[in-house]
């Protein structure tokens, strides 16, 4: 059981795809942090993939696996990532959004706002997130099948990963421009959104974690930009939110700490991909009306669209 010749298929990627996985990130205007426009960076994460794969473990550690979508002619136009467990080496910090409502019996007034609480609520659980598609290669199910192949990455590796599965929507930007960061975390960090961006793909985010306010934020008492920027994704993420929700991700007021982008989450299990798959002779496959193949562990894992 393997991908037919010449039709797209996923991938893990390896250390040739650099160059193209580096042409991908220049394409994707910032804002993706698993996918940094930096040689350094993207080759680090390629390594990490790479040794992830050949670890010889039987629960999520800390785990980084990075997969490419391939044409079928040899050329990658399509990349997404699988965290195994976040929180592993820094706390993964997220905004939950609570209403509290006041009340004055004196002035008979009843005022309601949204607060933010800082929470670790995900730590444990894994992640998808990298998901990008070069322009050209975006129709026919391309986005759909690199999308689809990280869950039944999971089925195959099922013990390499948590209970539940959290994905980061990228919030709204105007003009490279996070309102939500210009009113929360830009003035305790001192410089502006992409610069905290890019420190962020290369370092992680315990920078943030060491500057940022450690009480409540009350939106209302925020720019009507930044009210507007909490829990909205960019544009850009419309048609991956769609997919998420096919599979039974669910937005119920939790948010990124940089740019207040929604952060999804299910339970791994729940996942309609990886609940609707069935084994089959040397794989797995999934799906009736769109139905997608896997086979191969590790580095031979691979997944393609598969006939209905």
């Amino acid at each position: 059981m393997t991908p037919p010749p010449g039709q797209p298929f996923v991938r893990p990627a390896r250390a040739r795809d650099l160059a193209a996985l580096l042409d991908l990130a220049t394409l994707t205007g910032g804002g993706m942090t698993n996918l940094p426009a930096d040689r350094d960076a993207l080759a680090e994460k390629i390594a990490w993939s790479e040794a992830s794969l050949t670890a010889d473990i039987a629960a999520p550690v800390n785990e980084f696996y990075m997969v490419v979508l391939d044409d079928g002619a040899g050329r990658v136009v399509g990349t997404a990532s699988l965290y195994s467990r976040l929180g592993a080496t820094w706390p993964f910090y997220s905004y939950k959004s609570a209403r509290v409502t006041h009340v004055s019996r004196d002035l008979d007034r009843v005022f309601s706002t949204h607060v933010l609480h800082l929470v670790n609520d995900f730590d444990g659980a894994s992640e998808v997130g990298g998901l990008f598609v070069h322009p050209d290669a975006r129709a026919g199910g391309m986005g759909q099948l690199l999308a689809r192949s990280r869950y039944l990455f999971i089925a195959l590796h099922r013990a390499r990963f948590g209970d539940r599965v959290v994905a980061e929507l990228r919030g709204w930007v105007e003009a490279d421009i996070s309102p939500f960061w210009e009113a929360v975390a830009g003035p305790f960090f001192g410089g502006a959104f992409h610069e905290a961006d890019f420190y962020n793909a290369l370092h992680g985010n315990q920078f943030i974690a060491d500057l940022m306010p450690r009480y409540p934020i009350y939106t209302s008492m925020l720019p009507q930009a930044a009210r507007e920027a909490v829990g909205r994704a960019h544009p850009g993420s419309a048609p991956a939110r769609r997919l998420l929700e096919a599979e039974g991700f669910v937005d119920d007021g939790y948010c990124d700490i940089f740019d207040a982008g929604p952060t999804l989450h299910v339970r791994t299990d729940a996942i309609r991909t990886i609940r609707e798959c069935q084994p089959t002779e040397g794989g797995v496959i999934s799906g009736t009306e769109r139905p997608i193949a896997a086979c191969g562990r590790a580095q031979d894992f691979r997944a393609w669209a598969a006939q209905p």
